[in-house]
């Protein structure tokens, strides 16, 4: 299976516009949370998913947005624009957020692989650094955990004991790239696809995966 992986669009119509036309052929679609927030077009978004289709994951902007969580726990600036989403969705398109599912998500027929936003003990946790990571690599029962919540592409792998942090690597700032990554046997990953609405790796460039389960291939 081929499967496309996208995270933290945040209302950005043309980002998430972007990375489709740039995304290669896929089986499957499946989205880790924040589908909305910060950006401009929610109702657009929402709607252009949904079309899409697969397997979604609730993230926090999209649980505000919702009305299932209180503003108070955002900064200012998020907290005004989760109001403003709010303000501007459809019933039905608002309907549809409030029954976005908690994560670990699974997807039948990929065995050891769990969907999440933040953490797969808690939804909202930012996993940002190793040591922050191997908590749950350690005590997960997935071997591969594809998260996303802050917005910087990258892996965290736990081989033998070791704990790593890897980035993909580009050579510029201005072009569509690609960056495979091959994942080895007996390691446990948690690999964050990047944030298509509103990256914060230091990359301005919409970023996606795309993970090839025969292969055992993330493509960057």
């Amino acid at each position: 299976m081929r499967l496309l992986l996208l995270s933290d669009i945040h209302s950005n119509l043309e980002a998430l516009e972007a990375c489709l036309a740039a995304a290669p052929p896929h089986d499957a679609v499946a989205n880790l949370g924040d589908i909305v927030g910060y950006g401009a077009s929610p109702n657009e978004v929402t709607s252009r998913v949904r079309e899409m289709g697969g397997t979604f994951v609730r993230g926090n902007h999209d649980k505000v947005v919702a009305g299932l969580e209180d503003v108070e726990s955002f900064n200012p600036i998020a907290g005004l624009a989760a109001l403003w989403n709010r303000g501007q969705m459809t019933g039905e398109n608002m309907e549809w957020r409030r029954t976005l599912p908690q994560g670990p998500i699974a997807i039948p027929g990929l065995d050891g692989i769990q969907f999440v936003h933040g953490a797969p003990r808690d939804e909202d946790q930012y996993v940002v650094s190793i040591e922050e990571a191997l908590q749950p690599l350690v005590e997960s029962g997935a071997s591969l955990t594809f998260f996303g919540h802050t917005h910087v592409q990258g892996t965290f792998v736990l081989r033998a004991g070791f704990g790593e942090t890897l980035h993909p690597a580009y050579s510029s700032i201005g072009q569509t790239e690609t960056c495979n990554f091959q994942l080895e046997t007996g390691a446990n990953y948690m690999i964050n696809p990047g944030s298509v609405g509103q990256p914060r790796d230091g990359d301005w460039r919409a970023a996606f995966s795309v993970f090839d389960s025969d292969r055992r291939i993330v493509t960057f």
